[in-house]
């Protein structure tokens, strides 16, 4: 995220490549009708008539990696077509669910997107992966859309076929900025990675928003096994100033308890600072296993995406892993990955709904879309609707539809709301001196 601000090149070409696909596809079928009358039929892998056929989505994300793990998103994918196909399916049609490990890997990403390309998926539902710039490509040329990724990347918010439901980390950065305002020197700690290039200036933009200075950047390996370095440098920059207490933002991921581990034996030689982060790096359970009230996290700002997850919106999500993934312990109901694909499977049924009777394509699905359907999520999220170029398009987010954010505070160990309701940081992100 450093250098001159360019424009991405996935616009175009992929709007050009879905429409074109959408053009070749007809012409080519009106031809084999022509001659072969008897042979023309539902492209495989999409569906026509209502109340038969089947549905054939995939979602993916890292497992069994020594970074960023997030199982339960598969998981819950596989849980929720259980459930949907013991109600019926979606408008009599049986959802089919592939699922793939992108290895939190380039190559492997690359491959999950050709696979759904290969089995004509109709869309890529609540998935994870750090690789846009390997898996887009595929989908594009494809015409598949991609709904409800995490978030993890900026491409999720400039491909013409990505419907993002959440502000992914900018939102998440630009909330926690703003409320870490009113500390003293703030440090964030972040991998050395092209996506965790992107994270000062989104946090920065937060600080600004409050009147405060920039972050202290600090980058780190993203599967270290320890931090005891980055720990007693974050410690020193933020205990320079005696008259506010500084605040260490850790953004690793699933090494945030690593690096927690590391600094909470640092920090008994330093004056008192605070903690922050967003969730995704820490949730109820990362919570309990470093102390709960007693551990390095108490009084801690955690920014979210959604509710937390003791509010009762997530009744409908908890049912489906009551009913059908009940001790599968992948699936942690406080996860952002697993909240972020029920409310993807939520949108995506809609859009099926809307369907009717008519056919169900990863074209059909893209138009449904594209041609401004509303979605709601019973309050999870606002009302989503995806327009070609929305409100943050200039600062290079044009996707970017849902830019609220919670805040959260750890009190007495438990994860609650600090403020109610939602934040909007469409603000905050339009000023934010954003390069890619």
């Amino acid at each position: 995220m450093t250098g001159r601000r360019r424009t991405r090149s996935t616009f175009l070409p992929g709007l050009l490549t879905r429409h074109a696909r959408k053009g070749v596809l007809s012409a080519g079928t009106a031809v084999a009708c022509a001659s072969f009358l008897a042979g023309c039929g539902v492209v495989p892998g999409t569906t026509g008539d209502a109340g038969g056929g089947t549905i054939t989505v995939m979602t993916w994300a890292p497992q069994s990696t020594k970074a960023t793990n997030k199982p339960g998103m598969p998981a819950f994918a596989h849980a929720y077509a259980r459930w949907i196909n013991a109600k019926g399916g979606i408008n009599g049609r049986k959802l089919n669910v592939l699922t793939c490990n992108d290895h939190n890997d380039s190559v492997a990403a690359a491959k999950c997107a050709r696979r759904a390309a290969k089995e004509n998926v109709v869309a890529v539902v609540g998935s994870y992966s750090q690789y846009a710039d390997s898996f887009f490509p595929s989908l594009e040329g494809a015409g598949i859309p991609y709904i409800g990724g995490y978030g993890a990347t900026n491409a999720e918010f400039t491909s013409p076929l990505s419907y993002p439901v959440n502000g992914g980390q900018p939102a998440l950065l630009a909330g926690l900025g703003s409320a870490l305002a009113e500390c003293g020197p703030v440090a964030l700690i972040r991998p050395d990675t092209i996506a965790g290039d992107q994270l000062p200036p989104l946090l920065d933009s937060g600080l600004k928003a409050g009147g405060h200075r920039a972050s202290n950047d600090q980058q780190a390996e993203e599967d270290a096994t320890e931090y005891d370095g980055q720990a007693e440098r974050a410690l020193r920059t933020t205990s320079t100033d005696g008259a506010d207490e500084g605040c260490v933002v850790p953004a690793l991921g699933d090494r945030n308890g690593t690096f927690m581990d590391s600094f909470r034996r640092a920090r008994e030689d330093y004056p008192e600072v605070r903690t922050a982060t967003v969730l995704g790096s820490v949730d109820q359970t990362v919570i309990d296993a470093t102390g709960g009230a007693s551990g390095p996290y108490e009084g801690s700002y955690i920014t979210g995406w959604y509710p937390v997850a003791s509010d009762p919106r997530w009744d409908g999500m908890k049912q489906v892993i009551r009913e059908q993934a009940f001790g599968d312990n992948r699936i942690d109901p406080a996860d952002a990955g697993v909240q972020t694909t029920w409310i993807a499977y939520t949108v995506f049924r809609q859009i099926v709904e809307s369907l009717g009777d008519g056919e169900v394509s990863a074209d059909t699905v893209a138009e449904t879309l594209d041609d401004g359907l509303k979605v709601t999520t019973g309050g999870l999220t606002p009302t989503l609707r995806w327009r070609f170029q929305d409100k943050l398009a200039a600062v290079g987010f044009p996707r970017l539809v849902n830019a609220n954010v919670t805040l959260q505070v750890v009190r007495e160990g438990r994860l609650v709301s600090a403020r109610k309701g939602f934040v909007d940081t469409t603000r905050t992100l339009e000023n934010a001196d954003v390069n890619y």
